[in-house]
Parts: structure tokens; sequence; C-alpha cells
């Protein structure tokens, strides 16, 4: 669990270090929480080991945490490097972080529904 616990607090810190103290912070905190707990949950099921309780948990947490992390993290980036212009052309450029995280939280929830699936035919 330590692992999923460095890589989430690790992303909040950068999150929190693009955003700055005025944007949304707390928000787009909650999908990589979520990742926390999905980890946990994974882990409890398996009584302490990722494939304890088969594949489905495991990939569905990988599948969930993907997007959770990944396209929150890319989007912080291109924020940060001001990518094709996403700062300076846009009208309100914190405005992206206003909803991203029911975007990343919807995208993860997809994610997971895949991997459960293909957890199930392993």
């Amino acid at each position: 669990m330590l692992p999923v616990l460095f890589v989430t607090i690790a992303a909040i810190a950068y999150v929190a270090y693009v955003e700055g103290s005025d944007a949304y912070l707390l928000r787009n905190a909650i999908p990589m929480l979520l990742v926390i707990v999905i980890s946990a949950l994974t882990l409890y099921r398996g009584r302490g080991r990722w494939t304890g309780a088969g594949w489905s948990w495991p990939l569905g947490t990988l599948g969930f945490a993907l997007p959770a992390l990944g396209l929150s993290l890319y989007l912080h980036y291109a924020y940060s490097v001001d990518l094709n212009g996403m700062v300076s052309e846009s009208v309100y450029p914190r405005e992206l972080f206003r909803y991203l995280p029911e975007y990343t939280t919807g995208a993860g929830a997809i994610g997971f529904a895949i991997g459960w699936i293909v957890g199930r035919n392993v």
C-alpha cells in the first residue's frame, strides 16, 4: 500500500504546486484520494495480497487509477507549460480545474468497469 500512498501524495502535491492557492485543489484531490480507497478495498478483499481475491479488483483499481491520476497530471502539466496556448489564449484558464474532478472520476469509473470485466475473464 505504501507505493500507492507515495504516488498519490506526490500527485496531490504536484497538483497543489501547479494550481496555486486560489484554484480547486480539494476538488481535484478527490479522485486521487479515491485511488487510495479503492486500493485499500482491493487489499482488504485479497486479505493483504493484490491478487488474493482474483484479478477483477487489481485490474479495476488500475483501470481507475490511470485516468484519475494520469489524466489529471497530464492536464496539470499542460497547464503549467502552457501547452498549445492553454493559459495564454484562454479567458479563464483555471476553470479547467473546476470540472476536471468529475471528468476524471467518470473516466476512472469506466476504466474500473473495463478492468473488472477483463479481470473476470482472466
